[in-house]
């Protein structure tokens, strides 16, 4: 059973997701503060965790960073009372995946816990499905219904790690870190360049994908409807 680790320091709210998550077959831990978040991710796994922004000791906003640092794969779902555009760009910057205003409708914050443990179910998987292409990690291969495809590698880790999580931000600096190496000397066009790339392969062919911009942010992955 998945794992979901609740932070806030309210612990009516806390009680409210672990209901409604449990609901669903999610077992649920608790922690009321950054500090203690960081001790229960010690001790146990964790699949997910519900962040909120305002806590004492570490806010939400320290602890996405620290959580980031050292569990880089873990989906993050920010829950604040904070809904001006501004503070989401900041949780997008710091890692979040997803993000939730309250007051809330908790079948909202279900379905969107939901949805993030598929995401990443799907990107810890070394063969991606998404829209019409079959990404293969092992063979640096794309199959399309018309044939396969190759690319250079780092446009293909581009494009895996985007379509392993479909509808997540990712800054423009998460890519190059993650693609380039943290000790990569060259700057942000360097994804730009390859992102215009990978818009101009697949405009090519049914890939049923759209690399969006995220204005001030960075890019995301979609499929198209």
């Amino acid at each position: 059973m998945k794992n979901i680790l609740i932070v806030d320091d309210d612990p009516y709210i806390r009680e409210l997701v672990r209901l409604f998550l449990q609901k669903e077959d999610l077992s649920c831990l608790e922690a009321e503060n950054g500090k203690e978040a960081l001790d229960r991710l010690e001790n146990q796994p964790v699949a997910l965790i519900v962040l909120d922004i305002m806590m004492p000791e570490m806010d939400g906003w320290t602890l996405c960073k620290e959580v980031r640092a050292s569990h880089s794969q873990l989906p993050i779902l920010m829950l604040t009372a904070k809904g001006e555009t501004m503070q989401k760009v900041k949780g997008f910057e710091l890692g979040a995946d997803d993000y939730l205003v309250k007051p809330f409708e908790p079948i909202e914050l279900v379905m969107r816990v939901k949805a993030l443990l598929k995401r990443y179910q799907i990107s810890a998987s070394q063969t991606l499905h998404i829209g019409q292409l079959c990404l293969d990690k092992k063979a640096h291969e794309i199959r399309t219904a018309t044939g396969r495809m190759t690319l250079p590698l780092k446009e293909f880790e581009l494009l895996f790690m985007l379509a392993g999580t479909p509808g997540r931000t990712y800054t423009r600096d998460d890519l190059i870190e993650q693609i380039w190496g943290f000790d990569y000397e060259g700057d942000e066009r360097t994804v730009d360049v390859h992102i215009k790339r990978l818009r101009e392969r697949f405009q090519a062919v049914d890939s049923g994908i759209k690399i969006r911009t995220v204005r001030g942010i960075g890019y995301r992955l979609e499929e198209c409807e």
